[in-house]
């Protein structure tokens, strides 16, 4: 696989468990629908902030055990895939579905800010991309670590950009495409479902390949 393939897969993923309804997804439009679109912009904004913190301990993680224990990293990397496929059966089997939205309780921008970066850091989707999807893309094989972290870290929060962005200027819209349309949310779950087992799937095969 080239780099350019790998970051597209990335993205492809990214984007997937991105548009996945979750507790990102609904303080955003939370915010947005309670105080405006300036409101869901500021949660946006915060959620990007949380992403680029992930990103960072992500990027840490990877570069430690490739450096200090590096016979290790291509078996943990299988493991990983393992799970990553787990994750991607539940999906599947999973019904995603939005009942409804709560309003938001921030008094201000500065406040849908900050906590957006707290819903971020505390949501459990992120840690679980992180510790299962995020390591099979970060490859010493691609060279230094830090640049692929960087294009990654930026892919990431220009991802939450253009969807949590468009969610609280189209409040709204996006407020009837989730709640009133169950089957959708539901297939989301199940396509990134379908996603997450592909790459899985890709990733075991070659850490199988490097390992012969």
């Amino acid at each position: 696989m080239t780099y350019g393939e790998n970051l597209w897969l990335f993205f492809t993923l990214l984007f997937g468990i991105i548009i996945l309804p979750g507790m990102d997804m609904m303080f955003v439009l939370a915010n947005a629908l309670t105080r405006g679109r300036a409101a869901g912009l500021a949660a946006t904004a915060g959620m990007m902030l949380g992403g680029l913190v992930h990103s960072a301990y992500g990027a840490l993680g990877v570069s430690l055990l490739a450096k200090l224990l590096p016979v290790l990293f291509t078996p943990l990397m299988a493991v990983g895939a393992l799970y990553m496929a787990w994750i991607g059966i539940t999906l599947i089997r999973s019904a995603i579905v939005v009942n409804d939205v709560s309003r938001a309780d921030t008094a201000n921008n500065w406040e849908a800010f900050r906590r957006g970066v707290i819903t971020c850091l505390v949501n459990p989707k992120a840690y679980m991309f992180m510790l299962a999807v995020y390591p099979q893309f970060l490859k010493p094989d691609f060279g230094p670590l830090a640049p692929q972290a960087v294009i990654m870290a930026a892919m990431t929060a220009g991802t939450q950009f253009a969807v949590y962005g468009a969610i609280a200027v189209a409040a709204g819209r996006a407020r009837g495409m989730l709640v009133g349309n169950p089957s959708g949310t539901v297939w989301i779950g199940r396509g990134c479902g379908g996603i997450l087992v592909v790459i899985a799937a890709i990733t075991l095969w070659e850490a199988l390949h490097q390992s012969l």
